[in-house]
């Protein structure tokens, strides 16, 4: 069977699309989408990805009306979320000490969520 081989893009609304792809660039080293062949795109590390439907109630990604939320991974969650936190962006650390890695979770300017993980190194991380 044939079968993709990872995830070729994230695409969501935003009001204003320029002033947040500046801020996941500026704080998450997110590259913006090329403007000419000559740049390259965000290209991500080598790791795990999770692909998971929720419930339709769950209460995961914060307001009832949020249909989605992006999780990505970090190699030292502690230095991201102390430079989060020096740029003046609220970051909650997730208490549960999980088997699968550390998370922390934080919203764009827009109130996207977002969640941070920095995977277990059991789990190939």
């Amino acid at each position: 069977m044939e079968k993709v081989t990872g995830i070729g893009g994230v695409f969501f609304r935003a009001a204003n699309p320029q002033a947040l792809s500046e801020w996941y660039l500026a704080h998450l080293g997110i590259d913006p989408v090329p403007s000419s062949e000559a740049q390259r795109p965000w290209v991500q590390e080598a790791g795990p990805t999770v692909f998971a439907p929720f419930e339709q109630n769950t209460d995961y990604f914060g307001r009832e009306t949020q249909s989605w939320m992006i999780n990505f991974r970090v190699r030292d969650l502690t230095r991201m979320v102390a430079q989060l936190r020096e740029a003046g962006i609220e970051v909650s650390m997730v208490d549960e000490d999980l088997s699968i890695g550390r998370f922390a979770r934080l919203h764009d300017p827009e109130g996207n969520p977002i969640e941070l993980w920095e995977p277990s190194q059991r789990r190939g991380g």
